[in-house]
């Protein structure tokens, strides 16, 4: 039967479906509350969109298959288990097996031992964690040793070894080596552990005060001494957990990053109101889904184990199934409800957008690295060399771009990559000086007129275009205005003077027209390659072609042009910011008595900004040049 067919069969129940290849391979698992109703999906229109998800599913699979459940949930988690034990090409999946160590206590064993551990199997052994750094484990872990007196070593306990090691004597240990406690005063201990990992301390000094009070009456004091200290010990770890986690609660925080079949996870993990540690992951087939369903996909893996789920989840979008997922979260956590949010406003966006912008730096360093390897950077030049049809390979390419607000204190970049690797000694800035408003189409060409007027590369397209020398000189007489002309004196900038084997421009087909007329018309350079790199599409624009280029979604030589190409615009905004910043503090600097073009200039040369001056003391505003005492008085009376 073909597939078509045998999704007539499917019931309509809630289960999981799973395509095969013809080796009978799973090449996509999905969960449906109605899987007869799912199913029709695969069949129907969407299924004939070349290049959509389910068409891609429909034409590799060669088998249909479902397993029926009782409810969603239930399909939910064997949806999970199945895309972990078969990691389908189509699935969304964790590219990298990360673990964290987590203790563990096997209650199972005669003398139980609190040891570390990354690895959890269904043993009926406790496990607490994770622990997000092993300093934070080691800390844990010898308190919990100090507090409680139970065995670190790993021989096997006899009761009739003639001497106790020296943590017996120090009352690290019961000492069931040598007989000296018997197998239920020693779970007694380890029940305790337990209980003061789940939190519960309160239990366990009610217990510890009746066992001192009850070696007390015996005569016992020796005994009683150390129930009193580790009454004392967990009373005062119990006050600092109390102090730390007043009015916090435990969140986790998650954004991602995308390119197309891949997404980059970001996930800060915050304790008791302060950023514990934070992690990364890199999941794999997340072409074609939403964010909301990537991130289901996340924490349906992430949180399989279900330990140390916090109370609250906060995400960039809205997830998938989120109402499914929360319950599902319940189950793992004792039934202690699970919330997971997308902030609107406040601190919690701010932090949502912290990790957001880690999680688009993370995606762009683990492209950089792939790419940091020489043949790499080789690979992904030569490909821009046939794709662009370049006359050589672009060893040497200068990008630009152009910021600013509403045509506000707008400014140009130009950064520079040699051999595919940045050169920032060669990077340049622009402030646009003949452009009035957002004209970003006239701001590049006053860039790129400067950037190669007075840089001498404008004789050499001359040279280059074989004229003789008689013609060279012509060719300069001719020149348009704007342009070079030969009384010019050529600046010695190392970087202005080099010449780029391609110039890439931040825009579209405006922005490469732009670029292209004023070097063909004004600077007369013909033989210097031109394109442009649009957002939208990473759609690659050259001069003369009406079609744009698109280069592989996963190859080295798109990653090579979007790393210079956000180069350029890194550069333009900081530049811009930096001086929009000096702007207004320059304009509040206005207001202020006595304070003039010369010491305006050097109060922002010295602080930078209105908030460091305000900081200030008026000793340190003294020392600005051209300030006196009477003067950083007024400054700091009106800042």
């Amino acid at each position: 039967m073909n597939l078509v067919e045998i999704a007539r069969g499917f019931p309509d129940k809630s289960g999981v479906y799973i395509f095969k290849d013809q080796k009978g391979n799973p090449v996509y698992v999905g969960k449906a509350s109605r899987l007869s109703h799912r199913i029709r999906a695969y069949f129907g229109a969407e299924s004939k969109k070349v290049g959509s998800k389910n068409s891609r599913i429909y034409h590799a699979s060669e088998d249909l298959d479902y397993i029926v459940t009782r409810n969603e949930a239930e399909a939910l988690i064997l949806e999970n288990t199945l895309i972990k034990k078969h990691q389908p090409i189509f699935n969304i999946r964790l590219k990298d097996g990360k673990s964290y160590p987590y203790l563990k206590i096997d209650t199972k064993s005669d003398w139980p031992r609190v040891t570390i551990t990354r690895d959890i199997k269904e043993d009926g052994s406790k496990y607490f964690g994770p622990y997000f750094s092993a300093s934070s484990l080691r800390r844990t872990m010898d308190l919990v040793n100090k507090l409680f007196p139970y065995r670190s070593c790993t021989k096997i306990i006899t009761g009739t070894d003639p001497r106790p090691c020296l943590d017996f004597h120090i009352n690290r240990c019961l000492g069931p080596c040598i007989g000296a406690v018997d197998k239920q005063d020693y779970m007694d201990v380890i029940d305790q552990v337990i209980s003061f990992l789940q939190g519960k301390h309160s239990g366990i000094i009610k217990e510890l005060n009746n066992k001192m009070d009850l070696a007390s009456k015996s005569l016992k004091y020796e005994q009683a001494a150390v129930f009193r200290d580790q009454i004392e010990a967990i009373e005062h770890v119990t006050q600092e957990q109390n102090a730390a986690s007043q009015g916090y609660v435990n969140e986790d925080i998650i954004a991602l990053a995308r390119d197309d079949d891949e997404a980059w996870v970001e996930i800060f993990f915050l304790r008791n109101g302060q950023i514990l540690g934070k992690d990364n992951f890199l999941l794999e087939g997340a072409r074609g889904v939403t964010d909301g369903e990537v991130l289901s996909e996340f924490l349906k893996q992430f949180y399989s184990n279900g330990l140390n789920i916090p109370r609250t989840i906060l995400t960039e979008v809205e997830v998938a199934d989120s109402q499914l997922i929360a319950d599902w979260l319940e189950t793992k956590t004792d039934s202690r409800r699970v919330n997971l949010k997308v902030p609107k406003r406040g601190e919690k966006l701010r932090l949502i957008r912290m990790v957001a912008e880690n999680a688009v730096a993370g995606l762009n360093s683990y492209h950089l690295k792939n790419l940091a390897a020489q043949d790499s950077r080789a690979a992904a030049i030569q490909e821009i060399t046939e794709e662009l049809n370049l006359p050589n390979p672009p060893q040497r390419i200068e990008c630009y771009d152009i910021s600013n607000i509403q045509g506000t204190d707008s400014v140009g970049s130009m950064v520079v990559f040699e051999n595919g690797l940045p050169k920032k000694s060669h990077y340049r800035r622009f402030k646009i000086k003949t452009v009035s408003g957002p004209n970003d189409f006239a701001s590049l060409q006053e860039v790129i007129l400067r950037r190669f007027t007075n840089s001498g590369l404008v004789g050499d397209a001359a040279t280059d275009s074989g004229f003789s020398e008689q013609q060279k000189k012509q060719y300069m007489k001719d020149m348009p205005q704007g342009a070079i002309s030969s009384r010019t004196k050529v600046v010695k900038d190392a970087s202005f003077n080099s010449k780029p084997d391609l110039i890439l421009i931040d825009g579209g087909k405006g922005q490469l027209n732009a670029v292209a007329e004023v070097m063909r018309l004004n600077l007369g350079i013909h033989n210097i390659p031109v394109a442009s790199l649009a957002k939208k599409r990473e759609e690659i624009f050259v001069p003369h072609v009406a079609e744009s280029i698109l280069l592989p979604r996963n190859s080295n030589a798109l990653y090579l042009v979007q790393r210079i190409r956000d180069e350029a615009h890194r550069f333009a905004i900081t530049f811009h910011r930096k001086l929009r910043s000096n702007r207004s503090v320059a304009s509040q600097l206005d207001l202020i008595p006595g304070i003039g073009p010369t010491r305006k200039k050097y109060l922002i040369k010295y602080f930078g900004s209105i908030s460091k001056i305000r900081a200030a003391s008026t000793e340190e505003i003294k020392a600005v040049p051209g300030m006196s005492e009477k003067l950083a008085n007024t400054v700091k009376e009106y800042i």
